[in-house]
């Protein structure tokens, strides 16, 4: 519409092709390894790396990066206690934490250059060499998993059998057939009404468990991908120095979904520790 501008090749942007399936770069004991994947090691090598760094020569006077560590996981930690008190908070903040540091820092190293620009000659064709890890599907499923398996985790530690009950809470339906059999059919047939909604409930929340799992995935999916795809036609319609600006939004979305997926996970823990009849008072 506006004709070629005359840019240098080094300022040219491609036409972009944004591509949902990530893509395999080579395999590893017959396994196919990922541009996500890659990009997911990336940030856990980053972030192990940082923390040995930091911590392996602790201060009593901390210096520049001890002290950003200590301020984030010290954050993080009160979150945690603010939410599910002091001793819970404790148990749940090694959950919580590497849930958040990995989700946001998926999220804006997927900024870097390289992420999606570097290419590969593979034996299927050219691939992208890195990806970042929140735009391929299977990773925001694996996280939503782990935050399911933990939460399930949890309620069966602090709870034991009695977890169980709000799922199969037949308790009230047992009872009122009991009645009908001693002759108190009267007080049993108002109790079965109960009953089977107390099961219906428990069906309902059971079903909520899976639920879950379906939304932490698209959500955290949802939203990088059309982040990524929205950097990728502002670069290729307008100026970059334009296109700043929606890097700055990027790196506020990359935190608001950290914070989200690990805020609902501790809310999650804090529900599923708690007994039922706390819960009902």
């Amino acid at each position: 519409m506006i004709g070629d501008l005359g840019l240098p090749s080094w300022l040219s942007i491609p036409q972009p092709d944004p591509q949902l399936p990530p893509e395999v770069v080579f395999h590893l004991f017959g396994f196919p390894i990922t541009n996500s994947i890659i990009g997911a090691w990336i940030t856990i090598i980053l972030l192990v790396g940082f923390s040995y760094a930091v911590t392996r020569r602790l201060k009593l006077i901390p210096g520049k990066l001890q002290s950003v560590l200590e301020f984030a996981l010290g954050a993080l930690l009160r979150f945690c206690q603010n939410v599910a008190g002091e001793k819970n908070g404790r148990r749940f903040f090694p959950v919580v934490a590497t849930i958040f540091l990995f989700v946001a820092f998926n999220a804006w190293f997927g900024l870097l250059p390289g992420f999606g620009s570097i290419t590969v000659t593979t034996a299927e064709g050219e691939a992208h060499l890195i990806r970042a890890a929140n735009t391929d599907i299977n990773m925001p499923l694996a996280i939503a998993l782990m935050s399911f398996v933990f939460v399930e985790y949890f309620g069966f530690k602090s709870l034991g059998i009695r977890y169980l009950g709000k799922f199969f809470n037949v308790g009230q339906f047992i009872n009122s057939v009991g009645k009908i059999f001693k002759g108190k059919v009267r007080a049993g047939l108002g109790g079965l009404m109960t009953g089977f909604i107390h099961i219906f409930v428990g069906l309902l929340e059971g079903l909520s468990e899976l639920v879950r799992i379906v939304s932490f995935t698209f959500r955290l999916f949802g939203n990088m991908t059309a982040g990524e795809i929205l950097i990728l036609i502002a670069a290729f319609l307008i100026p970059w120095v334009f296109a700043l600006p929606f890097y700055g939004l990027e790196l506020l979305v990359g935190f608001v979904q950290a914070l989200i997926f690990g805020g609902l996970t501790l809310v999650f823990l804090t529900l599923a520790v708690a007994s039922h009849s706390a819960e009902a008072t």
